[in-house]
């Protein structure tokens, strides 16, 4: 035991002796361990929010068609849906008994390349994302009048648009000419706080809204010879024929494969229910490639510093070779040369671990409250529960191996070899 004591004391000097070498090592292993717990912590908020992207929607009803293409474009605002769904099937929704709220969204128009949203009050009251959170106003109130605009938060600052603001919806992508509903201007009445979803590029209108864009169109494209203006469309029916998907809850979840069957074999028309969370964790399986190759990335970080530490140390054994002789000579044994060894390497490794994790640790405690605000991502500090300790006890046990070959080394170093007048 006294032996093992002499032997640490002697290692804690020769490392002092050689701690501008070891400190680079040491940084070499934190900036791995500070990548490992960066990417694996914003892979698993990036999914959880990617997943959180809708909650509390029971089904999300479209017509038939891919369920991954139905939640792309329903929630998630991309691509085109092939089809829309007649308003009499909303309504049919909406008499079940155990639906408790609908939310209809027509999709198809645009204002500045961002999706606009027909839709109802109802997608304020009842529409949740992340965690069960709804949707905040950061200025103004939904919409009221038929020519009341919402943006997202999104829109609002690339558009630099304000409360009272003016604008003009284009008709689908708008990027061909002509397609700009100019003679029905919108007024901005709301801006929505930032989400991290599909509503903060999103530009949302009255279901009458969209209808009375489209009063004196046919086929895509106006009537020649009519022209409705804005006093008159308001005089009109403005209850849509169709609407492109719509979002579902339920008074108890129990109901929800009863409800799912009941749509998918209405007789009016071909339907579909999916469940908005089974489908988006099968997106996520789609895409998460990107995440792994990420993780591979930081995983050859953290072989590349290994492998420094080996070499570091490897070139220092060849200028202690005198240093272990002398150790050999006060009576240590080569198993103490290698346990001395060993552990050199493991405390580097554990000393790195633990700097780049209080790093990380430090970094994400700054940017978590604002990530948000930022990036539209909802970073989690990190905290004891959320650390990935397999991958960092990994870490630790991959520099003691990394160790192990000089020690092998320093193990074979003879007494007589250490003794021996260096270079000629």
């Amino acid at each position: 035991m006294s032996t093992w004591r002499h032997l640490g004391r002697l290692a804690l000097r020769s490392a002092w002796h050689r701690r501008f070498g070891l400190a680079w090592v040491v940084m070499s292993v934190a900036l791995s361990a500070f990548l490992l717990l960066m990417v694996e912590r914003v892979r698993e908020d990036v999914r959880e929010n990617f997943l959180q992207s809708v909650s509390g929607t029971d089904l999300v009803v479209g017509p038939r068609t891919s369920p991954v293409q139905l939640l792309l474009y329903a929630v998630m605002r991309l691509g085109h849906p092939s089809h829309n769904i007649a308003w009499r099937s909303v309504q049919a929704l909406q008499a079940d008994p155990d639906v408790a709220w609908v939310i209809p969204i027509a999709l198809g128009d645009s204002y500045r390349g961002f999706p606009v949203v027909g839709t109802s009050a109802d997608y304020f009251r009842h529409f949740r994302y992340g965690d069960q959170q709804t949707l905040r106003f950061q200025q103004g109130q939904p919409m009221a009048d038929v020519f009341d605009v919402v943006l997202g938060a999104e829109v609002a600052e690339r558009a630099g648009h304000r409360l009272g603001d003016r604008l003009v919806l284009a008709h689908g992508d708008g990027q061909l000419p002509g397609t700009q509903h100019a003679d029905k201007p919108f007024r901005v009445v709301g801006v929505l706080a930032r989400t991290g979803t599909a509503v903060d590029r999103s530009v949302h209108i009255l279901l009458s809204g969209m209808q009375a864009l489209h009063v004196d169109w046919w086929a895509g494209v106006p009537m020649p010879g009519l022209s409705v203006s804005p006093e008159q469309a308001r005089q009109m029916n403005l209850t849509p024929s169709t609407v492109t998907a719509a979002l579902v809850g339920l008074h108890t979840r129990t109901a929800v494969f009863a409800v799912q069957r009941r749509v998918m074999a209405a007789e009016n028309e071909p339907l579909m229910a999916v469940l908005p969370g089974v489908v988006l964790d099968e997106l996520w399986d789609m895409v998460g490639s990107v995440s792994q190759a990420l993780r591979v990335l930081s995983t050859l970080v953290a072989g590349v510093s290994l492998v420094g530490l080996v070499a570091v140390i490897l070139t220092g054994l060849e200028q202690r070779r005198r240093e272990l002789a002398v150790l050999r000579a006060v009576g240590a044994a080569p198993r103490h040369l290698l346990g001395l060894l060993v552990l050199e390497g493991t405390g580097v490794s554990a000393l790195g671990v633990l700097l780049g994790t209080a790093v990380a640790a430090g970094v994400l405690a700054l940017v978590a409250p604002s990530s948000q605000i930022w990036w539209g991502v909802t970073l989690q500090p990190l905290s004891l529960e959320r650390l990935p300790w397999a991958w960092l006890g990994g870490m630790i046990a991959a520099g003691m191996g990394a160790s192990m070959l000089p020690a092998w080394r320093a193990y074979r170093l003879s007494l007589a070899d250490g003794l021996s007048p260096q270079g000629g």
